[in-house]
């Protein structure tokens, strides 16, 4: 078994699809639209379920001989409905701009390893502050070259007498949140239950991002992760944020005294846990004359005109971004967290107007240099602790890519309570 950073890994294998189909060398392509190209750039998500186990079924030999045998059993089923996911993302000379090409040959890549160096593995799922390097081998290597990337890649990392950690990394380009989250989803029902108009802005997109031409090797952003960050989880409950819209109330009714026109607000959870958010981390750095900036992405599938399927494959997200706007405004002791309500509702408007409105506009990148871009990866509607593979619910969910990336996870609250959970580097 090879071993890396206390991790060791027991096997690699590639799980393809249970399908009776005959296998075949057959090429399937599936064509990127301008909603993926938007997340060309970025680089792979990195997301990690933590679940814990009894005594009966933590030992390894259950590990080896139950639990994992119908992991891979129930993953092969899963790619049935999830083809594309075995497949590569690829940019043909021929072709305008990149696609998702598979073949009934392939399968998705899957890592087998095992980690004795944490002592407390009930630490990994605490709200307590932790190192974020120390999570960075439990997540696997998405396999890419100039020629072709990996669209997913998994790792189960088994902790002895204590639980198991479910990684997933993928490239942003093929999917979103909602596509991965639904197949892990998939996976964990199975596994439980058992069970046999919009093209020119293609070009746009693929015209403003010069740097990427016909490359597609990811960035490993997470390998090069600094001793010193840590991560750290927040939690909002229902009473908290109860208090956060009175608070909000009343810094908005002073600001009507003081002559100051405000629009319609929507005090949403959202809106509030983000506002309270942004407002904390622009505290922390000070330096009131930078720029401050809020990023974040709404789901457009219920959106569109006629709205699609909540089953669509791929990305259906667009980003969104504030006006720059100087930190001392989030910095009154009296008015900040009111305004900071007010750029999120603007986030918000804008969404509400129009989800494709102003969509030639994005990327344009020069005001956003030397700002402090704060943007959000997850939802609390996403269902991030809905999945159960037949051992219990999700202990902890990590969003590990936000390491580096300026950006804050939000999930929904693990027990199930309304609140929010809130993670931050």
């Amino acid at each position: 078994m090879a071993q890396t950073n206390s991790v060791k890994i027991v096997e690699a294998i590639q799980v393809t699809p249970s399908s009776n189909l005959p296998k075949s060398a057959n090429e399937f392509t599936l064509p990127l639209t301008f909603f993926d190209i938007l997340w060309f750039k970025f680089a792979p998500v990195d997301c990690l379920y933590f679940f814990q186990l009894t005594d009966s079924t933590s030992t390894p030999s259950y590990f080896y001989s139950e639990m994992l045998p119908k992991l891979n059993q129930s993953l092969s089923l899963t790619l049935n409905d999830y083809f594309p996911l075995t497949g590569y993302l690829k940019w043909p000379s021929d072709s305008p701009k990149p696609l998702i090409s598979y073949t009934p040959n392939n399968g998705i890549s899957l890592t087998v390893a095992e980690c004795n160096y944490v002592e407390n593995f009930v630490s990994l799922f605490s709200n307590q502050m932790h190192k974020a390097k120390g999570l960075t081998p439990l997540v696997p290597e998405l396999i890419s070259s100039e020629d072709e990337a990996e669209i997913m890649s998994l790792q189960i990392t088994f902790f002895p007498h204590q639980g198991f950690c479910l990684a997933a990394r993928f490239h942003h380009a093929a999917i979103d949140g909602k596509t991965a989250i639904m197949f892990i989803m998939s996976w964990a029902y199975l596994c439980k239950n058992g069970g046999n108009g919009n093209d020119q802005l293609d070009s746009v997109y693929l015209s403003r991002m010069t740097t990427i031409a016909r490359n597609l090797k990811v960035m490993q952003k997470i390998d090069s992760v600094s001793d010193d960050l840590v991560l750290a989880t927040f939690e909002f409950r229902q009473e908290d944020i109860k208090n956060l819209r009175h608070h909000a109330l009343s810094e908005l009714d002073k600001a009507k005294q003081d002559n100051i026109q405000f629009h319609h607000h929507y005090l949403s959870t959202f809106v509030l846990t983000l506002a309270y958010t942004v407002t904390c981390l622009v505290k922390t750095k000070g330096d009131e004359d930078r720029n401050v900036i809020i990023a974040l992405s709404a789901d457009c599938r219920a959106r569109l005109d006629p709205p699609i399927p909540i089953t669509y494959f791929g990305n259906c997200i667009m980003a969104f971004e504030s006006c720059p706007e100087k930190a001392r405004n989030f910095m009154d002791e009296k008015a900040g967290f009111g305004f900071a309500v007010e750029m999120v509702n603007d986030l918000v408007r804008q969404v509400k107007n129009g989800i494709l409105k102003g969509a030639e506009e994005k990327f344009v990148e020069a005001h956003r240099e030397n700002s402090q871009i704060i943007s959000v990866a997850g939802s609390p509607k996403l269902n991030f602790y809905g999945c159960d593979f037949g051992w219990g619910k999700a202990k902890k969910v990590e969003i590990l890519s936000i390491v580096g990336s300026g950006a804050v996870s939000m999930t929904e609250s693990r027990d199930g309570s309304g609140g929010v959970e809130i993670a931050d580097v």
